[in-house]
């Protein structure tokens, strides 16, 4: 078992199926590297796939609003998970300014939220609040301007975040690798039963509510729309994403994601540079089906390969 955000199977037991008729896609270390820019043939891929009635969605630790310039730069209409899963939005139409409707909302509770904050504080992290399209920094951090260029939004500030009066979608807490991924487990256990703790980034250690994770988004996505997950291509590459590669048939990892994130999926896809998004949509849904299958199993066997050089 891995054993990161929630225990998950080291494969998943769902078998691929094809075609292919559903795509949850990570943001960051994924569809976009640093420089934060879609590639062409992964946009050409994208709409392909779409223009053969195939839901893409993007999911993300982001907040929705900041996922959205990506979804609308792709023309993508399913809905935008935001939050590890903790918030849901339907797309907004064309050319509309306002945020789509809400489907899913799991905040934290205040009281969880404030623990939190003070805990990660005592630990020497330093912690951001995200609720809805809201992120609340303290006042007087330094980063603050490099978090909403990031976010695309302007941050909020609280004196002290441990003030925080109502429920929260997230709390995130920074700080220096590998300090947040060493910290994990206690995290853990320092709030079982009462947030989930995961890992976006290096940098980024993150609290939800029970039970929230990708998994459980891309499994509402799949049930809503009546697409099976054996179905779905699913790609990511940090351990936040891990619970969505082992929910679907067609796991895809990124090759820079943790050698845990690999274990679970199926396939390790090409790095973000090559536009590995691009080449998994290429292979596994737009080649004929004869092709996807052939595709799909010799990538498979390479992982398992690729697994059992590591552990040799």
């Amino acid at each position: 078992m891995v054993r990161h955000h929630q225990d998950v199977p080291e494969r998943t037991s769902r078998l691929p199926t094809f075609p292919i008729r559903q795509i949850a896609l990570d943001i960051d270390g994924t569809l976009v590297g640093d420089d934060l820019i879609i590639g062409p043939r992964t946009r050409a891929a994208i709409t392909a796939a779409m223009a053969r009635d195939v839901s893409v969605s993007l999911v993300t630790g982001r907040m929705v609003s900041s996922a959205m310039r990506f979804a609308t730069e792709l023309g993508l209409t399913a809905p935008v998970v935001g939050y590890q899963g903790g918030l849901i939005r339907e797309m907004t139409p064309p050319g509309s300014t306002r945020l789509g409707k809400l489907l899913v909302h799991l905040p934290l509770p205040a009281d969880v939220a404030r623990d939190i904050v003070a805990w990660t504080i005592d630990s020497g992290l330093d912690p951001h609040v995200n609720h809805l399209e809201r992120f609340i920094l303290r006042r007087g951090d330094p980063n603050a301007g490099d978090y909403s260029a990031f976010m695309g939004a302007p941050a909020e500030f609280l004196d002290d975040l441990r003030s925080i009066s109502h429920p929260v979608t997230k709390v995130l807490a920074v700080g220096v690798p590998p300090a947040p991924v060493d910290i994990a487990p206690t995290a853990r256990t320092a709030f079982d039963g009462r947030a989930d703790v995961t890992i976006s980034h290096p940098k980024y250690l993150e609290f939800v509510a029970p039970g929230v994770s990708k998994g459980r988004a891309v499994r509402y996505l799949a049930r809503r729309l009546g697409i099976p997950l054996s179905a779905t291509l699913a790609i990511g590459d940090q351990w936040n994403d891990l619970e969505m590669l082992a929910e679907v048939g067609h796991g895809a990892a990124m090759p820079s994601a943790p050698v845990g994130v690999k274990a679970v999926a199926r396939y390790v896809a090409p790095p973000v540079e090559d536009e590995g998004v691009a080449t998994m949509i290429q292979s596994l849904v737009l080649a004929s089906p004869r092709e996807a299958r052939a595709t799909a199993e010799r990538l498979a066997d390479e992982a398992v390969q690729a697994r059992i050089a590591r552990i040799a």
